[in-house]
């Protein structure tokens, strides 16, 4: 009985004490950050280069064209995002996320060279219909922390790492757009960026995607349960690369996964818990799984009472989940048509024709690409800032459903207040927008929507742009702008009837699995001090039904959230 009692303890607070996988992390994070870099370098000089594609002599249509470029991408990559979702399933994670950084480097290397509408559309089309990052993201992100306790923490990387790739590539588009013209004395006339002004921006970011795709290669470990033992050339090679460049010869460096293995087995040894490495009676190697860094987290029997109770479609889409989709599909919408509608106003060129207060006035900024790109990137700025420090502070004093009301319903109102910036006075006029971007990004406090509704992500920019040519047309700026206000109103409905759970049933498994594993090593400690047969009944008694219960209710609760994940 003791040494049973120690088997289950070893295997709890080996569980519990694996180590956040940094490296991998960092890894996933820099081929994560090529997509933002690829979607939002465009956003500077997009205007000036369909306006560069002579497509209508009617300056006032050139937002429409705007909009089908921007979304062209998004469109595409929700069409193929189910696709390479089942193919990662198949052929593994690592293989679709260095596919996707493939397509998206090749698309951006085609959208430089573009010199038509057309083939503009084409590479950046084909670029979303090749990146199926998205589909795989979180699934990778879940397989490789194991630990319930790193997830929050890895899961909060991702929308970190979206606005780090809005700064560069807001900056990277409005710097190096039309290098002739703006560094005449590094780039001469008649070279190819004289003859495509758009080329050098993308090239910049076809480099920074080749360079995420060796590393990938490389260092990237497969997390399919059913491929990750399988040999990775890549691997071999990145490995072999690390031992020529230290020049010593010697042990091979630890992984993630040889780390963890290392700190449980010095943990073990510590605590002298000797039978858990018994080949003879460890409960793991039943297991299907051949690195002890990976111990199931569950017993044979709780699986197969699982595989009976799935839960049901009706269970996963509850109301709750309904709205939540709603919410974030409206949000989705009208936050994606900001970021094309604020390039294009500051792109306009100013009017001439008095306004007619208060809303037939028409118009824009006329500001550079570079100054368009550096004001983009300070937008990214704010948007970290608010991630890492606002959004913590503010969460934790009002709760996640208050801190998502407080962006959801001044949407409204901003969108109402921003086309009026252009009736400023100049020397007013930038610090206008900055306050506007800094209030925009305090509205996203609760999260990255955009990475996750490709489909408004694609309504959103095509009929904003629409609506913003019509408004050109009949002298009213503003329209696009109150038809996302009014977008951003209906939104507040779903987003009022949301309830904020108490608790939900993989939390609370995962606190009373906390308290059990807190009280098994307290009594596995006092075991050894001559109380071995009352502590240990105590033992059998905390870790025998009453965990396997908890197990599986924690396991239910983990694919139901799953599955309204989806």
């Amino acid at each position: 009985m003791p040494s049973l009692a120690r088997k289950r303890g070893a295997a709890t607070i080996m569980r519990d004490k694996t180590p956040f996988p940094t490296q991998q992390m960092a890894i996933l994070a820099l081929c994560r950050i090529c997509e933002p870099i690829a979607f939002t370098s465009i956003f500077p000089y997009a205007y000036y280069m369909v306006q560069s594609f002579h497509v209508t002599e009617d300056k006032a249509q050139v937002a429409m064209y705007v909009g089908m470029v921007t979304s062209a991408f998004a469109f595409a990559e929700c069409a193929s995002s189910m696709l390479w979702g089942r193919l990662s399933d198949k052929i593994g994670r690592k293989s679709c996320f260095l596919g996707g950084l493939f397509g998206t480097g090749l698309s951006m290397c085609l959208f430089g060279f573009a010199k038509s509408l057309p083939m503009a559309l084409f590479a950046r089309a084909m670029g979303g219909l090749l990146n199926g990052n998205v589909a795989v993201l979180q699934t990778t992100v879940a397989e490789l922390v194991t630990d319930e306790k790193h997830r929050p923490r890895a899961f909060s990387i991702m929308p970190s790492i979206w606005c780090l790739g809005t700064i560069f590539g807001s900056g990277l588009g409005g710097l190096l757009t039309e290098p002739v013209k703006n560094y005449p004395s590094i780039f001469s006339p008649g070279s190819i960026f004289d003859s495509y002004p758009y080329l050098l921006p993308n090239l910049v970011c076809t480099f920074v995607v080749a360079f995420a795709l060796v590393v990938g290669f490389l260092f990237l470990e497969e997390t399919h349960e059913d491929i990750k033992h399988e040999r990775d050339r890549g691997l071999e090679a990145g490995r072999w690369l690390l031992r020529k460049i230290r020049k010593n010869g010697g042990e091979e460096p630890l992984s993630d996964k040889d780390a963890n293995f290392e700190e449980t087995r010095s943990m073990l040894n510590e605590d002298n818990l000797a039978a858990f490495h018994s080949p003879g009676s460890s409960p793991t190697l039943c297991s299907s799984r051949t690195s002890l860094a990976e111990p199931p987290l569950y017993s044979i029997g709780a699986a197969e009472k699982l595989q009976v109770q799935q839960p049901s479609w009706r269970n996963a889409f509850s109301r709750q989940v309904c709205l939540t989709i709603i919410g974030y599909g409206f949000l989705a919408f009208h936050t994606v048509s900001f970021e094309q509608l604020m390039p294009i106003l500051m792109s306009l060129p100013e009017s001439d024709v008095p306004p007619q207060l208060p809303l037939k006035f028409e118009g824009g900024f006329a500001l550079s690409t570079k100054t368009i790109g550096m004001i983009l990137s300070v937008q990214g700025i704010y948007q970290m800032f608010a991630q890492l420090i606002v959004f913590p502070w503010i969460n934790l004093r009002l709760g996640t459903l208050r801190t998502f009301w407080l962006g959801i319903f001044t949407y409204p109102l901003l969108y109402v207040i921003t086309p009026y910036l252009i009736l400023l006075p100049h020397s007013f006029r930038l610090p206008g927008v900055f306050a506007i971007l800094a209030w925009k990004v305090l509205g996203t406090l609760n999260g990255a929507a955009a990475s996750s509704a490709s489909v408004c992500r694609g309504f959103g920019p095509t009929l904003s742009g629409m609506i913003q040519s019509t408004g050109q047309t009949i002298g009213y700026s503003g329209l696009a702008w109150w038809m996302c206000a009014s977008v951003a109103l209906v939104a507040c409905v779903p987003s009022a009837m949301m309830k904020e759970e108490r608790k939900s049933a993989m939390a609370r498994a995962l606190e009373d699995d906390t308290d059990d594993e807190a009280a098994l090593s307290t009594l596995v400690d006092s075991d050894e001090d001559d109380d071995d047969d009352e502590d240990m009944e105590s033992v059998i008694t905390l870790t025998g039904e009453e965990e396997e219960q908890t197990e599986a209710e924690a396991v239910k609760a983990m694919d139901l959230e799953r599955n309204c994940g989806l």
